[in-house]
């Protein structure tokens, strides 16, 4: 009898512990800091050091470097995990995993590496800034520019809607060191916090995952050495892609974590809830919806399962990792919209953690790629 194939939602044992040790962080310390975060807009200073000390920035970084040296589906289980409490700390996770320490393990040198993950490690986060007021979809009408001055480079323009921003001290910032290649000329950057004219702008005033950071960034001249040029000079349109790639899985695996969170707090209040001398959930049309949104994450969950174990066995994800995002903030937005419902006029105000659910849920559908844009690379893999 041939083996059985492992399915790919069944986590390993080692898996299931790591699942476990991020809830019990997410409940024990992110869960009592979600409403003054909330309230504030902005994460807790002194919760991000408490992230760094769990493991939780350098998952896929090789331990001599100062990382964990796991998986995309760690990263997964770990963004999922603080998603079911609070979407805003899982997202500073996401980030420094997928879209900062992935293109340094794929592009960088050595040298870079060595320079730079340990601290990205242990206590400095960082950012990916590709986004501009011109180009969002069209991510590649870059109107930044870096032009060659001696050893450096030097970077003028303005970057927008980049997550993590305030806290950032490492940036990977992409600039056009040839228009006249268009996206051929695009080039990625390591630019310092600390660099001369270099600054962070304006913070957006969001609708949902309101602790997360979300800026834009000010480059006036700023000399980049050389020994900073993250890939070839005319690759970076390459490596923002493969980034974004990977990145899709992060925000599917959030998805599916503010979906559950929600779905959890909805399916404890129904269950206590009494109306008409019983409990809600024993309605039969109450359980129906429920039992229906849960059968919708549990696709979703495997879809982003299936992506990141696609992605750690070197499998091309583009299509899977495009479905996954689509259709795990498809399902986010219908679960927490059912759940708000479900609370009823409860459900509409900030004394029940599910409005901040339905709120976090919209982003997924916007950032890292619209929805249409994972429809079109959809379409593109299934007819070229």
């Amino acid at each position: 009898m041939a083996d059985c194939v492992q399915p790919l939602s069944v986590l390993t044992d080692d898996e299931r512990a790591f699942q476990e040790a991020v809830r019990g962080f997410a409940r024990e310390e992110v869960g009592p800091r979600v409403g003054p975060m909330e309230a504030a807009g902005r994460l807790d200073a002194d919760l991000i050091p408490k992230m760094f000390e769990m493991g939780l920035m350098g998952l896929q970084v090789p331990e001599a470097l100062g990382g964990a040296a796991g998986s995309v589906m760690m990263v997964t289980i770990a963004v999922e995990a603080l998603s079911e409490v609070d979407a805003s700390a899982a997202i500073l996770v996401d980030v420094q995993n997928t879209l900062v320490a992935y293109p340094l393990l794929t592009a960088a040198t050595d040298e870079q590496k060595a320079r730079y993950f340990p601290p990205l490690c242990g206590s400095v986060i960082g950012a990916y800034a590709l986004s501009e007021a011109a180009s969002g979809s069209d991510a590649f009408a870059l109107q930044t520019r870096a032009e060659r001055s001696g050893d450096d480079w030097v970077l003028t323009g303005r970057k927008l809607w980049i997550t993590n921003a305030a806290e950032a001290g490492v940036f990977i910032v992409f600039a056009n060191t040839d228009p006249a290649k268009g996206y051929k000329g695009i080039t990625a950057f390591i630019v310092e916090r600390a660099s001369a004219g270099f600054s962070v702008g304006r913070k957006e005033d969001k609708l949902g995952i309101r602790a997360s950071s979300t800026c834009e960034l000010i480059l006036d001249n700023v000399r980049v050495p050389a020994a900073n040029v993250l890939g070839p000079v005319g690759q970076g349109y390459k490596i923002a892609i493969e980034t974004l790639n990977e990145g899709r899985i992060g925000i599917g695996a959030q998805m599916i974590g503010v979906a559950q969170g929600a779905l959890n707090a909805a399916t404890a209040y129904i269950k206590d809830r009494k109306q008409f001398g019983k409990a809600i959930a024993e309605n039969q049309a109450v359980q129906f919806q429920v039992a229906q949104a849960a059968t919708d994450l549990h696709a979703a969950r495997l879809m982003v399962y299936d992506a990141a174990r696609r992605k750690d066995a070197g499998l091309d994800i583009v299509k899977e990792g495009a479905m996954a995002k689509l259709f795990a903030s498809q399902v986010c937005e219908r679960v927490t919209s059912l759940c708000v419902e479900l609370l009823g006029g409860y459900g509409y105000t900030k004394d029940y953690p599910v409005e901040k659910f339905y709120r976090d849920a919209k982003i997924g559908s916007i950032y890292e790629g619209t929805s249409n844009m994972q429809l079109q690379t959809i379409a593109k893999a299934l007819l070229k």
